[in-house]
């Protein structure tokens, strides 16, 4: 049967649809509070204090930055330490669409919409009220995954453009889906049957998002599908557009720090380069997410199973593999190791990761919402005894179900409420450490989403391919 969109009015909201049922009535960590409260001023005279190289008048700058194509992402990042104590966060990734909402507590009691209105308010509306309309249409928010704030953005964009919005799910299977395109313009079917304009998308497609939306459309689309190939839901590019970044950023003092990472890798030399990490590394696809297509190796074993399966994709990265001290790869940067959680009543002690997610505003880049995520089994001294590592090692909270559909393994969800912050032994520093490190990947991914347009505004496929030579994702994207 023909898919329709369902229709959102103003004042549908309902927090208990749209936050976890831990996070619905938990109260924010005031160190949380603080640091969401923080002034840009303040951050730059805090982190210039502690990194004496960095100017003022530089981080202002990038702080301040505006970004083309990529306007929201969520980073996710690492807590490491070294051999002589020296901590500092890692990124791992950044998404275009990153979830975080339904995790993160309200800074304030009063306001039932939370993080959703304060992206829509200070980043969706201004590029909405911006932008000069070259059609008439509607405003829409089409998902593919994560129902749960895809809703709560449809429901708060009525509230505050106080119109209807359509909600629209656009999975990569579905045989008649209410959205098409015509003429370079997004149509949804309404539940009247009527296929109606969009002049603006709200997008929450994750998985291979350029096989069902186009690169160029006169429908504004947020995240671009630009963003996604740049770097945003490519890791492959977006190693890249961090290391052409780093090169620009190393007079300042600045950089974006990440695991050792070898790119444009044919199956083949995998077991090369994991031997040449001390037998430990990350292997990844580069255009998957949510924990899929991630595998860790830390043993002979594991390498062979990986190696005795099939992929779609041709091209991998390899990344060293941040462990224990007794078991780290080895890298350029020495070996890094989990600083991990506070160690629980029984001794145990978990990888976490931090997602910091932010927005562009008038003002600059902005911090919205934070939570965390930890392993499902302990960090263990021994490696011998670990079993299978991503268990250990792995802390995104996604799992693939069998139908297809998507859920969540909420028990390692760790939030930033009175509670749960603590366990990760994290202070204001290394909040600040983190959100500026998402600041400049962001911008590094953005830099390389302009570099793939030519003046003319199109998309530079032949510089595309030369970055990431990948037959099987040139096959997939919607021209």
């Amino acid at each position: 049967m023909q898919k329709t969109a369902k229709l959102i009015k103003p004042g549908q909201f309902e927090p208990h649809h749209h936050w976890y049922p831990k996070a619905l009535n938990a109260t924010i960590h005031p160190l949380i509070s603080f640091f969401l409260n923080l002034t840009e001023e303040r951050i730059i005279k805090r982190y210039c204090h502690l990194h004496p190289k960095v100017r003022p008048d530089v981080l202002h700058q990038f702080l301040t930055y505006r970004p083309n194509h990529f306007v929201w992402a969520g980073a996710d990042l690492m807590h490491v330490t070294d051999e002589n104590g020296n901590r500092q966060m890692v990124v791992i990734e950044n998404n275009s669409c990153p979830s975080g909402q339904k995790s993160m507590p309200l800074q304030d009691d009063h306001k039932e919409q939370g993080g959703y209105r304060l992206f829509v308010e200070r980043t969706l509306k201004p590029m909405v009220e911006s932008k000069k309309r070259q059609f008439e249409g509607d405003l829409a928010v089409i998902y593919d995954k994560n129902p749960m704030e895809a809703s709560g953005y449809a429901m708060t964009m009525a509230d505050v453009f106080q119109t209807n919005v359509h909600y629209a799910s656009y999975y990569q299977d579905e045989k008649k889906p209410a959205v098409r395109f015509k003429d370079d313009v997004i149509y949804v079917l309404s539940e009247s049957d009527e296929w109606r304009p969009i002049r603006f998308a709200f997008r929450y497609l994750t998985q291979r998002p350029w096989n069902r939306l186009p690169l160029s459309a006169k429908t504004q689309i947020v995240n671009p599908i630009a963003a996604c190939l740049a770097g945003g839901r490519n890791k492959m590019m977006a190693s890249k557009a961090y290391d052409i970044f780093n090169s620009e950023l190393r007079p300042t003092g600045l950089e974006i720090v990440t695991p050792e990472t070898i790119w444009d890798v044919s199956k083949e030399q995998i077991p090369l380069w994991v031997r040449k990490m001390g037998g430990q590394a990350v292997v990844k696809i580069p255009y998957s997410n949510a924990g899929q297509g991630v595998f860790t190796i830390v043993n002979e074993q594991e390498l062979e199973h990986f190696m005795a399966q099939e992929f779609q994709y041709k091209r991998f990265i390899v990344q060293s593999l941040i462990g224990n001290y007794n078991w780290s790869s080895t890298s350029s940067r020495g070996k890094l190791y989990h600083v991990g959680t506070v160690p629980s009543e029984k001794g145990n002690s978990y990888v976490a990761d931090l997602r910091m997610m932010v927005s562009a505003t008038p003002m600059g880049i902005r911090p919205l919402c934070i939570y965390a995520r930890r392993g499902e089994k302990p960090l263990l001294d021994n490696i011998e005894s670990a079993g299978d590592s991503w268990s250990m090692l792995g802390t995104n909270l996604s799992f693939k179900n069998e139908d297809g559909t998507w859920g969540s393994d909420t028990n390692r969800l760790i939030l930033m409420d009175r509670r749960d912050f603590n366990k990760l032994g994290i202070g204001l520093d290394d909040l600040i450490d983190a959100y500026i490190q998402t600041v400049l990947s962001m911008i590094a991914i953005d830099n390389m989403a302009t570099l793939l347009f030519n003046a003319k505004k199109k998309f530079k496929f032949k510089l595309f391919r030369s970055l990431n030579d990948d037959q099987a994702l040139m096959d997939e994207i919607m021209t």
